[in-house]
């Protein structure tokens, strides 16, 4: 068993590792270092809290690691990059679930203690943690109270929320927003019960309160995401990770955690500012999004479409490749489906082969998950300097010969800009209509993801590009010059 003061450097270690990840997050170049600062400061963590003061039980507690790594390892080799927003939410639901269990623990212990001291129990027959409670002055364990309130109720809210995010994310359950007779008034009563619950818990009520407040909560995960469409949720996943975070945070503070309270902290706050970047990249109202108030919510009915979608062949998008000076590729989640990133990579070399000006837009959102395409990009080895963000290269697509747009929708779509009853009206997007041609690579004629139809795909300088995009891609690529 390690000393409190090994325990006490591990975690200040541990949290300067975390911070490190996530600062190299930040750059392509670091990202893969940074990867491994988490997982040696996690591996850090897990030790040296494990075999910390007062904590027993290793018969349990090792094969339970060993299981849960090997599970992990497992999922996480089988995982597909399109099937990564998936498990990031089910992750978090997990995070969640232990908040309310340790939660749950811990006023159980709470009570415990209570009693044995009523009784004239020594300190010494208390576990660790136990013994922790039974140090603590009234005011104290009010304050515990509080914490366990606060971490069953962030923590029961983002385990039903994430497994409904996953749902959707999986195509298991419907995208579009669905929500009980009452709506949002069902989620502020749930919410107003829930405080008086809490109130009454940490007046002396017993432990039935923190059973219904769990049940509540879990109510409100489900109905709140469930009322967010499928168009915000990059931001669904973005938001239940800073709530796992906070969740994590009131874990630390329940268990006199410090490791646990800067992890949470971290989590909690860089989801929230993450969230509130993408909202602001939707002309989203980040308050009405976590709330359930957008995704295909419309003010008025959307502006009908006129004309039609015009089909052209390998060969027409390869001979305006040819004779083009300027191409910008705009990548979206179905070129992640298609797992076309390395046939994109391949069609982008022989470009650039011939002298051609070759660059990548990217939206905020695009995908399903911050980041996604970026790491689809750095995946395929594509050059880090031509992959632009949106408002690096917006104002060049009116001297762009081609843009090429593989599997994107909402992210290109004119409706946001010109139709004020367009459920994405004001978002700001890649403005692709503006070049002299755009090739839009689809398997057909659906919406996608959101159900938003695109007025692009009508226009009159846009051709689409009908099949699987890796297909479509490679079939490009023997007739470039």
């Amino acid at each position: 068993m390690l000393g409190q003061g090994f325990v006490s450097a591990a975690a200040i270690a541990a949290s300067v590792l975390f911070i490190l990840s996530l600062g190299g997050l930040s750059n392509q170049e670091k990202a893969k270092r940074a990867v491994w600062y988490g997982i040696v400061g996690m591996a850090v963590a897990v030790f040296f809290t494990a075999f910390g003061p007062g904590i027993g039980g290793y018969w349990w507690m090792i094969p339970m690691i060993i299981i849960g790594s090997v599970i992990g390892w497992y999922v996480a080799s089988r995982v597909a990059m399109t099937e990564m927003p998936q498990l990031v939410a089910a992750l978090h639901s997990f995070v969640g679930l232990a908040a309310v269990f340790v939660a749950w623990n811990a006023d159980l212990e709470r009570r415990r203690v209570l009693a044995a001291q009523a009784l004239g129990a020594g300190q010494q027959e208390f576990s660790a943690f136990a013994a922790l409670v039974a140090t603590k002055a009234p005011d104290e364990l009010m304050f515990l109270q509080i914490e366990v309130v606060f971490a069953i109720f962030i923590g029961a809210v983002t385990f039903t929320g994430s497994v409904i995010a996953f749902g959707k994310l999986a195509g298991k359950v419907d995208g579009k927003p669905n929500q009980l007779p009452g709506g949002h008034m069902l989620n502020a009563g749930a919410a107003a019960l829930s405080l008086v619950l809490a109130v009454a818990y940490i007046s002396g009520a017993g432990f039935w309160t923190l059973i219904i407040l769990a049940l509540l909560a879990f109510f409100i995960g489900w109905h709140l995401i469930m009322g967010i469409g499928g168009a915000d949720m990059p931001v669904v996943v973005s938001m239940l990770n800073s709530y796992s975070g906070w969740a994590a945070a009131a874990i630390g503070f329940t268990l006199s955690n410090d490791l646990l309270i800067v992890t949470g902290a971290l989590v909690g706050s860089s989801g929230a500012i993450l969230s509130y970047i993408m909202c602001k990249a939707m002309n989203r109202n980040f308050v009405s999004v976590i709330l359930g108030g957008f995704g295909g919510v419309q003010s008025g009915v959307a502006a009908e479409i006129e004309g039609e979608q015009v089909a052209i062949d390998a060969g027409g998008v390869a001979s305006a490749l040819n004779n083009a000076n300027s191409v910008v590729i705009v990548p979206g989640y179905g070129m992640a489906v298609a797992q076309a990133q390395n046939a994109v990579s391949e069609l982008v070399r022989k470009l650039r082969s011939a002298g051609k000006e070759v660059r990548f837009a990217i939206h905020p959102v695009a995908g399903r998950l911050p980041g996604h395409m970026n790491v689809l990009l750095a995946e395929a080895r594509v050059p880090y300097d031509i992959v632009l963000e949106m408002d690096e290269i917006n104002d060049d697509f009116p001297k762009t010969d081609v843009a090429i747009v593989i599997g994107s929708n909402d992210i290109v779509n004119p409706a946001a800009q010109d139709d004020p009853n367009s459920p994405i009206a004001g978002m700001p997007v890649l403005e692709v209509w503006k070049s002299s041609v755009v090739f839009v690579c689809k398997r057909g004629q659906g919406t996608g993801y959101s159900g938003i139809e695109n007025p692009l795909f009508y226009k009159e300088n846009t051709r689409m590009f009908y099949g699987d995009a890796r297909e479509s891609i490679d079939s490009l690529l023997s007739l470039i010059d």
